[in-house]
């Protein structure tokens, strides 16, 4: 069998990028109206999970890395939930002006009924989806987002 042309791989990481960029709106769709009686957008869940797994707080510029997001528009949404009173503005002793971002006790219970939506709902999503096909999405997807960074950075 003859080895894909580097012309074929364009072509099937195009045909690849195009169904992502559709999974990723249905997905932001699905998330919206999964979290809407909880008062959150799939952006605003979104922001309050890298909240939540980052392992210490961080402030907006890091959220915003961690997440492949431009930083004005974290710092719009992280607004938007601070009047919302979901997180909160900490100092930060390595920076005056670039505060830390925390759950408030409101954020954080908002944040585990997603969590509660989410769940069951997943599982279901996952059925019929065998776990080595779901790993190697992770990995081509892992892969694929490394490039892009680095070609970010070289911008």
């Amino acid at each position: 069998m003859a080895r894909p042309t580097g012309k074929a791989k364009a072509e099937a990481l195009t045909e690849l990028l195009l169904t992502m960029f559709r999974a990723n709106n249905l997905t932001l769709a699905w998330g919206d109206r999964l979290v809407s009686p909880l008062g959150l957008t799939s952006a605003r869940w979104q922001i309050l999970g890298a909240i939540v797994q980052a392992d210490r707080p961080q402030p907006v510029a890091w959220l915003a890395r961690d997440l492949g997001a431009n930083r004005q528009n974290v710092q719009r949404i992280i607004n938007d939930l601070k009047n919302d009173e979901l997180v909160s503005f900490e100092p930060n002793p390595h920076h005056k002006r670039a505060q830390l971002v925390v759950l408030t006790p409101k954020g954080q219970q908002t944040y585990e009924a997603a969590i509660n939506l989410y769940n069951p709902l997943v599982e279901t999503l996952a059925e019929g989806l065998p776990a080595e096909d779901i790993g190697a999405a992770q990995r081509v997807l892992s892969a694929l987002r490394t490039k892009l960074e680095t070609f970010a950075a070289d911008d």
